[in-house]
């Protein structure tokens, strides 16, 4: 047999599901303002710059992960106002921690497929690691408007018995950041089911309020709900590190299926110096949420803007009459945004920006001006 022979049989041993999935398609930035990934553009200071290399420098990077990771641990648990009785599971990304989920529910010996339902359009993430994991996903469409469809939500919940149920707060891509009402009306749906609600707060840096008051006030109509946040919105996307926070006798089991090193020694010196400068990265916060409203406000006044939703993140999402054709010109007017046409029929030719520095988004303003 010929190389490529033997190389084709051994593609065969891959499954064919995946050797028929499209990758994660990543655009490259070099020489290039990043609109596209909801990043926050500011840096470390340079005195802090050096402080963080000289402390990752010492680090005995030939030892596997220890007991730092617990000094971590704590450090989130009081940074997110973790309720009493709750743990900690740290991951790779809250990417890493939604392949867990998935991982822990699924049920490979049963003839009954474990699911895992979401509001769409959501977090692509979700249906891919259902899809990997060997779980069926359900996707609940959202109002036009991309609130929360309540009676839609809870008749899911009752004909296809999710074990895992998301609810991004605030959604990606929308921004939207549902009335809590709405959001306990699901959590209560799920509780009559039995299966675990995943509270996604990414981007809690910039809404105004968190699920974790919910969690704290109410523990008992909670207990059911895992609160999963990254400090990649945070100022860390280049760190990795995600972390989920729920009822220790849940976390306990999730746990199980970790990994025993998935937090790297780098990864967990970065995080927990980040944290001892937290003020910092409020500030930062602080500074983006105060750029979004007059963002928005820009958006609205451009002609070929069809239409701007309200956002509680760090992005904005809106409609022209041909995304393809204005993310492609504003590239090629040295600025990347995000068109999210294809993720689901409500998003038709929408674009999603990402809220920066005012200097990035008036770069921005007039790329997508000159491009529409």
């Amino acid at each position: 047999m010929t190389a490529q022979d033997i190389q084709s049989k051994a593609l065969q041993r891959i499954r064919a599901d995946v050797r028929a999935m499209q990758g994660y398609h990543i655009q490259p930035a070099q020489g290039l303002l990043k609109m596209d990934t909801m990043e926050n553009p500011y840096r470390l200071p340079l005195p802090l710059q050096k402080k963080l290399g000289e402390h990752l420098g010492a680090l005995e990077i030939n030892r596997y992960p220890g007991e730092r990771q617990e000094v971590l641990k704590k450090m989130l648990a009081d940074y997110a106002g973790a309720p009493a009785g709750t743990s900690v599971l740290l991951g790779n990304g809250s990417d890493e921690i939604i392949t867990l989920l998935a991982l822990a529910t699924a049920q490979p010996c049963s003839d009954a497929r474990a699911k895992m339902l979401a509001p769409m359009p959501g977090f692509v993430m979700y249906p891919l690691s259902a899809k990997l994991q060997g779980l069926d996903f359900v996707g609940v469409q959202l109002t036009e408007d991309f609130d929360l469809d309540v009676p839609a939500m809870q008749a899911a919940i009752a004909e296809h018995q999710p074990a895992i149920t998301y609810i991004a707060y605030p959604n990606n891509p929308t921004a939207t950041l549902w009335a809590e009402d709405k959001v306990q009306a699901v959590i209560d749906a799920v509780a009559q089911i039995g299966g675990l609600v995943i509270m996604d707060e990414a981007y809690q840096p910039f809404a105004s309020r968190s699920w974790v008051t919910r969690m704290q006030a109410d523990p008992a109509r909670n207990a059911h709900v895992l609160l999963m946040r990254t400090l990649s919105k945070f100022g860390l996307a280049g760190a990795r590190l995600g972390y989920l926070i729920g009822p220790s006798a849940i976390v306990n089991e999730l746990d199980k299926v970790r990994p025993p090193y998935n937090i790297s020694v780098l990864n967990c010196e970065t995080a927990i110096f980040a944290l001892e400068h937290e003020s910092l990265y409020a500030e930062q916060a602080a500074a983006i949420r105060a750029e979004r409203q007059p963002l928005i406000d820009a958006l609205v006044a451009i002609k070929g803007v069809e239409k701007v939703w309200p956002s509680e993140a760090n992005m904005v999402l809106l409609r022209v009459a041909d995304a393809g054709k204005a993310q492609t010109e504003m590239k090629q007017r040295g600025v990347l945004v995000k068109n999210v046409s294809a993720m689901h029929p409500l998003l038709n030719n929408c674009l999603r920006l990402t809220v920066g520095t005012r200097e990035e988004n008036a770069q921005m303003l007039a790329a997508l001006k000159e491009s529409l």
